[in-house]
């Protein structure tokens, strides 16, 4: 059976259950502060399992795609390593919200794998929760037990402990016993020698764990204690690529369906083998496994970066890269090629691949040019650091920094250190590892206590969209810690005028005043499992009773004003570059607004004029919003609005439209266009492949811009001597000093054709060759002319020059490319060592190389260090 065909069994079934079939969850995660990836079926749930929403159905089935990189057996540097565990992987799952518990849950999965899809009853195992006599004191789950006794043997039934048979969504939040299915695939042969139940849960990779029933059935609080939660649910979650393992016959994941095009294709790429060589086959694994995480990111949009998920992504992707440059001798982007066969293969299900591919593909391979330029510089700096060794052990600080400054990975570090004879200092590197993570840790920790409720309210109503004032009450609020703010408390209220942070649109700020007067201040609002939540610094002194909840005025126009011109952008840029421009993520905030979009080349200063012009033109048109609420998805799209990338919408959605321009939105905007003022761009910039920025600004932030410019052009024509045409009088100067730099650079020329016969005098025959090391004064362009002139008649020089400019250090070394083959001496790596005195590096050719530094006092003693190299 295909992996297609399981795909659609998994979900047939449930559906002929009376399940409510729904769409995977994006895997980027944007509207949620406690998570960057989606890491669980259930992820997309959680307001129904927090009982903070009423689900439309209480049944529900799916597959989701996931991407874990911690955790146990999830550690990004393992995965590859064995033939099981992985970065993205699907996540097949059946959801009850209050509805059915534990038998339906339990008879529902064995009769899928045994009568459906015809798994030996005999290779499964089940596992029950054992109980726990810790501060807990929770009894054996004898429910799941004695369901279990009428189904399998009861030796099939394994006793397990609180680590894997008891889930938690996290410190705090819903939990409860489950039960695990595993699956014993070893061969006839083996099970006689060993029987399955002792290999469960023993990381053995063909007795695994297939399928976990979780029962929750608790509420974990803030002090470790739990409660009872007032409906019970099933949350189950079943691995689709060890499934498809199981049912193709096979004995890895990576020899399934799912993978082996991908490997075939790596194969052809690499021109490598997979099966012979055991390095080989966990590059190709670590290939295969990291294409699907990067591709299913970057058709969520979420772009590779620097920071937060971003960060993950591009760690993902250059441990594929590093793995296929040292164990596939691949040193040319290869990985945006695989990207076409993972389309193939997954694209009918995930459609989301077949509409982003060229995006993923461009992305990709300009990922891989970067990092590709990163190694080489990683090599030159290994250089450096095994000159200034002390000894054969390499500082693991050193390395350390190498690694997170640089992004050199370490394991690569070690092994090129072992080919020159050195040695790692690996508890070095460890320790400065740990002290980053303790220190990023201590400054993302959030202390959350449990929510005080006072009052049971399971709708809270937005009426932000008309309202910027409302009466509220607080339902609930609690007290969170960090680092990074303190102390700040969070409140919920029955209904809120407050826009939560989504979308690209920062969250509303305000105040909160109580009848006395007393005002408490929102400094943001952000949604955490489709709640909106009010951050303050202090409570107010009396909880109950009514409040006046108002929202900033000033910061939400601007923001709205913002809001609305990114789509008037969006729309000026389908207009004037084509339609092939898509939104790729956006921020607005009451300053500024940036729009991220596709399109292949900067944009001319005239294509930029055009669109200030078009947005201005319907800011001038004053075109009044057009809003629809609650309408059907379906409904939308044919009426042309326009869903963007990497969101998730619902059955029902809002749709914005100002004259031409429509979206589906759940943002604030103008209500004429004309509220807006004035639109103009300040920046435009690459972000990646294909992907292009616009940083623009609108309202007071223009009239701010051009007060600043004016005042700049009054003090320029100032240092003009008031020059009636400023712009005249500037071309004048840059045409002036563009002459004194042509006539400073021809006496430099002449300075060091002058110098020529002079240092040809002092010479010295060393070893054969005539060498020479001073101190000159001319700068880098001199000293490489001076060099190359010394070097036209004759064919047996040695050179380094010291100078000193601008407080930095510089060194020049040529060698006539005869010594270079006669010596075996080499301009580069001579300037990399001797660069350690000047506190600096280089590089360059075997014939001619340079260094810079930040310590001029350190050129004397490299310059005397030079002729050691002509010993013989």
């Amino acid at each position: 059976m295909n992996s297609k065909d399981i795909r659609k069994q998994f979900l047939n079934f449930f559906e002929s259950k009376k399940h409510k079939i729904v769409a995977s969850a994006p895997m980027v995660i944007k509207d949620d502060p406690t998570l960057l990836f989606t890491n669980a079926g259930m992820n997309q749930f959680k307001e129904y399992f927090l009982g903070i929403s009423i689900p439309k159905n209480a049944r529900v089935a799916d597959t989701q795609k996931c991407l874990r990189v911690s955790g146990k057996h999830n550690d990004l540097e393992e995965v590859g390593k064995d033939t099981y565990h992985h970065t993205m992987f699907e996540m097949l799952g059946n959801w009850s919200f209050g509805d059915y518990f534990k038998e339906e849950a339990i008879n529902w999965a064995w009769e899928l794998l045994t009568d459906v899809l015809k798994i030996d009853k005999d290779s499964l195992y089940v596992s029950v929760f054992e109980g726990s006599d810790d501060a807990d004191n929770l009894e054996k789950d004898n429910e799941a037990f004695d369901l279990w006794k009428a189904i399998v043997p009861e030796d099939r039934i394994i006793m397990g402990n609180k680590k894997d048979n008891f889930w938690e969504m996290g410190d705090q939040g819903p939990c409860g016993p489950c039960s695990e299915i595993h699956v014993d695939i070893r061969s006839k042969e083996e099970k006689a020698k060993v029987p399955g139940a002792s290999l469960v849960n023993a990381d053995h990779p063909l007795v695994v764990e297939i399928w976990n029933l979780v029962f929750m059935q608790y509420n974990r609080k803030a002090d470790g204690t739990l409660e009872n939660l007032p409906a019970k649910h099933v949350d189950t979650g079943m691995g689709f690529e060890r499934l498809c393992m199981v049912l193709q016959n096979v004995k890895s994941n990576y020899d399934t369906d799912v993978f082996t095009p991908l490997i075939r294709e790596i194969e052809t790429i690499a021109d490598a083998d997979y099966g012979k060589d055991e390095e080989i086959d966990i590059a190709i694994r670590v290939i295969a496994d990291h294409i699907r995480a990067v591709a299913f990111s970057i058709a969520d949009g979420q772009l590779p970066s620097n920071t937060g998920a971003g960060y993950v992504i591009r760690r993902i992707l250059r441990r594929a890269v590093r793995y296929g440059f040292t164990f596939l001798g691949t040193k040319e982007p290869f990985m945006y090629r695989l990207v076409n066969v993972l389309t193939q293969s997954m694209g009918d299900a995930f459609p989301e691949l077949k509409e982003q591919k060229q995006l993923i593909q461009n992305v990709i391979k300009e990922e891989e040019h970067s990092f590709l330029k990163t190694l080489d510089q990683g090599l030159v700096l290994l250089d450096s650091i095994i000159a200034n060794s002390k000894d054969k052990k390499v500082d693991g600080a050193k390395a350390f920094e190498l690694y997170d400054t640089f992004g050199f990975p370490i394991d690569l570090t070690a092994l090129i250190l072992n080919e020159k004879g050195y040695e790692l200092d690996e508890a070095g590197f460890d320790a400065a590892m740990q002290k980053q993570k303790r220190r990023s840790k201590s400054a993302s920790e959030i202390s959350k206590q449990d929510w005080e409720v006072l009052a049971i309210d399971t709708e809270q109503e937005f009426v932000g969209y008309d309202l910027l004032e409302a009466d509220v009450k607080i339902v609930k609020y609690r007290k969170i810690t960090s680092k990074k703010e303190g102390v700040q408390y969070q409140l919920v209220f029955n209904l809120t005028p407050f826009y939560a942070e989504g979308g690209g649109q920062v969250g509303d700020k305000g105040y909160l005043e109580p009848a006395d007067g007393d005002v408490v201040y929102i400094i943001d609002t952000k949604r955490e499992n489709n709640e909106i939540v009010h951050f303050t610094k202090n409570l107010p002194k009396k909880l109950d009773g009514s409040f006046k909840a108002v929202v900033d005025i000033k910061q939400r126009q601007r923001t709205e004003a913002n809001h609305t011109a990114t789509h008037l952008l969006h729309q000026a840029l389908r207009e004037i570059l084509g339609t092939h421009v898509e939104q790729k993520g956006s921020a607005v905030h009451s300053k500024y607004l940036r729009f991220d979009f596709s399109h292949f080349s900067k944009l001319s200063v005239e294509e930029l004029r055009q669109v200030e012009d078009f947005v201005n033109a319907r800011i001038e048109g004053q075109l009044p919003l057009q809003e629809q609420r609650n309408i059907p998805m379906k409904e939308a799209l044919e009426s042309g609005a326009m869903a963007l990338f990497g969101e998730k919408y619902g059955d029902t959605v809002r749709t914005i439209k100002f004259g031409q321009s429509v979206e589906l939105c759940g943002g604030t905007h103008v209500k004429n266009t004309s509220e807006i003022w004035h639109f103009k761009i300040k920046s435009e910039s690459a972000v990646a492949a294909g992907i292009r920025r616009i940083e623009a600004i609108t309202s007071d932030a223009v009239k701010d811009f051009y007060f600043e410019n004016n005042r700049s052009l009054y003090e320029i024509k100032d240092a003009l001597g008031n020059a009636q045409d400023p712009v005249k009088a500037v071309s004048s100067l840059q045409e002036e000093n563009a002459d004194l730099r042509k006539q400073v650079a021809q006496l430099l020329k002449e300075k060091a054709k002058n110098l020529k016969g002079a240092l040809a005098q002092e010479l010295e025959t060393v070893n054969g060759v005539r060498f020479l090391a001073k101190k000159i004064d001319l700068d880098a362009a001199g000293i490489k002319d001076l060099c190359f002139e010394m070097g036209q008649n004759q064919d047996d020089l040695f050179l380094l020059f010291g100078t000193e400019q601008n407080g930095k250090a510089l060194l020049s070394c040529y060698i006539s490319k005869e010594v270079v083959a006669s010596k075996n001496l080499n301009a580069g790596t001579i300037v990399r060592e001797l660069g350690k005195f000047i506190q600096g590096g280089g590089g360059g050719q075997p014939f001619f190389a340079t260094a810079g530094g930040k310590n001029p006092n350190g050129i004397a003693e490299a310059l005397e260090k030079a002729k050691g190299y002509l010993a013989p």
